[in-house]
């Protein structure tokens, strides 16, 4: 059994003894946005609204350095271009220019399916692959993971890993070494399209806020394998076979392609 089956089964029980509902409040904070931004009653869902005037977000209460973090999302069913939807890790403070930092990235282009992942490996990023979904997200929930340890970061969506980046900082690569936090928003940028205003507003709604990461300033002390997440150094054989299957199908930009984007990392990861 996999880690991607055995960290389900972890965080069903784990949540259940330790983290009691699965509420909002217990985990985020609303960012931006003001009345852009909405939960329901009980904590269990949010709606993210974005028009002419504005977008939204909000973020995780506390700050990480491992974790497997994750977030059930459900983008804008009103068809266009230009709005992103995302779910991301961030090493870059809150409402400053972010500068050479740490990232981790699911940010979806327009509501046309696609989804970008990227990575920022203290630098300003540019580490695209996208993927044009087998589902419509627009339609119902899924689930979108990071796993983040020593060893690897792993892009997951419905329990199918798509993409790692392994830890090779032993042949001088950048592997996130600094603290942080989760972010979720709404937004518009000229390079993901064009908005269709007139389908206005487009409204992203969140699910399921529990995730499971140590908490703290100091990423080395987040490697202890007492984290169960922390003993996932690679993927099974069977996994790495399933995701190879997945890029080869859905797989529709990969910056590792491009002798002008190409870094040196291409030839490390999968």
């Amino acid at each position: 059994m996999g880690f991607l089956h055995i960290c389900t089964i972890f965080l069903g029980y784990f949540f259940i003894l330790a983290n009691g509902a699965n509420n909002f409040s217990k985990f985020y904070y609303p960012l931006w946005g003001g009345d852009h931004f909405s939960v329901d009653p009980r904590g269990t869902e949010v709606q993210l609204k974005f028009d002419r005037y504005t977008g939204a977000g909000f973020r995780s209460k506390y700050d990480y350095g491992s974790g497997l973090f994750h977030i059930r999302m459900k983008i804008p069913d009103r068809l266009t271009g230009g709005v992103v939807t995302s779910f991301y890790l961030t090493s870059a403070p809150d409402n400053q220019d972010p500068g050479n930092h740490f990232e981790l990235d699911f940010e979806f282009l327009g509501t046309n399916g696609t989804v970008q992942t990227n990575v920022y490996d203290n630098d300003t990023g540019h580490r695209e692959q996208s993927f044009r979904l087998w589902f419509n997200p627009s339609q119902a929930f899924h689930t979108y993971e990071f796993l983040w340890n020593s060893n690897q970061i792993v892009f997951i969506i419905d329990q199918i890993p798509v993409r790692v980046f392994k830890n090779n900082i032993a042949k001088g690569i950048p592997y996130p070494n600094k603290p942080m936090h989760i972010e979720a928003s709404i937004w518009n940028a000229d390079w993901a399209g064009k908005v269709d205003w007139s389908h206005a507003p487009f409204i992203a709604h969140y699910q399921d806020f529990n995730f499971y990461a140590c908490q703290g300033t100091d990423v080395s002390r987040c490697g202890n394998q007492g984290y169960f997440w922390n003993k996932y150094k690679d993927l099974t054989t069977l996994q790495r076979a399933q995701m190879n299957k997945y890029r080869k199908l859905y797989m529709v930009y990969d910056y590792c392609a491009q002798s002008a984007t190409r870094k040196p990392e291409c030839s490390l990861n999968y």
